[in-house]
C-alpha cells in the first residue's frame, strides 16, 4: 500500500508543480488560459466573461484546477489515515461544476483574498464552506491498521 501512495506522489509532482507556476494567462490570449498565479486569477477564470470556445476552454481548465486540488487533498489526507482533512465534502459531493462557481462566488465576495496564491484562496473557500466535524479532524489513532 505504501508503494501505491508514494507512485500516487511521484504523479502528482507534475501537477503541484503547474499549480505553483507563475502566471501567463494574462500574457496569452483570453482563448488559452494556462496557468493562474492568483485567487482573483482563478475566479475570473472559473467565470468568465468571454463567450464561445474561450469561455468553453477557461471552464475546463477551471475545473481542471479544481479536480486537481482535490484530488491531491484525498491523496495527501486519505480517509482513515494519519493526517486529518483539511475540510470534508458533504455527502453527496457537489459536482465540480458546482463547487468552481461556488468558489468564484466566494472569492468575489472575498476580494482581500485576491491576490493570494490560487490554491491558498481555494483552501479557504473549502474549508470556509466544507468545515469538517470535530470528530473527522482527529488523527486516526496510531497502531490502527486504516492508519498506515
Amino acid at each position: 500500500m505504501r508503494t501505491i501512495h508514494r507512485i500516487a506522489a511521484l504523479a502528482a509532482l507534475p501537477v503541484a508543480a503547474l499549480l505553483a507556476a507563475p502566471s501567463t494567462a494574462r500574457a496569452q490570449s483570453p482563448s488559452a488560459p494556462t496557468s493562474v498565479s492568483t485567487t482573483a486569477d482563478l475566479a475570473a477564470i472559473c467565470l468568465p466573461s468571454t463567450t464561445g470556445v474561450q469561455r468553453l476552454e477557461a471552464i475546463a481548465y477551471c475545473q481542471g484546477y479544481v479536480t486537481a486540488f482535490g484530488h491531491y487533498h484525498t491523496m495527501l489526507h486519505p480517509a482513515g489515515g494519519r493526517r486529518p482533512p483539511l475540510y470534508c465534502l458533504p455527502n453527496p459531493t457537489p459536482s465540480v461544476a458546482e463547487s468552481a462557481i461556488a468558489f468564484a462566488n466566494w472569492a468575489k465576495q472575498n476580494p482581500q483574498y485576491g491576490s493570494e496564491p490560487a490554491t491558498d484562496g481555494l483552501l479557504r473557500w473549502a474549508q470556509a464552506t466544507y468545515p469538517c466535524s470535530a470528530g473527522a479532524a482527529q488523527p486516526a489513532a496510531r497502531g490502527s491498521r486504516s492508519a498506515r
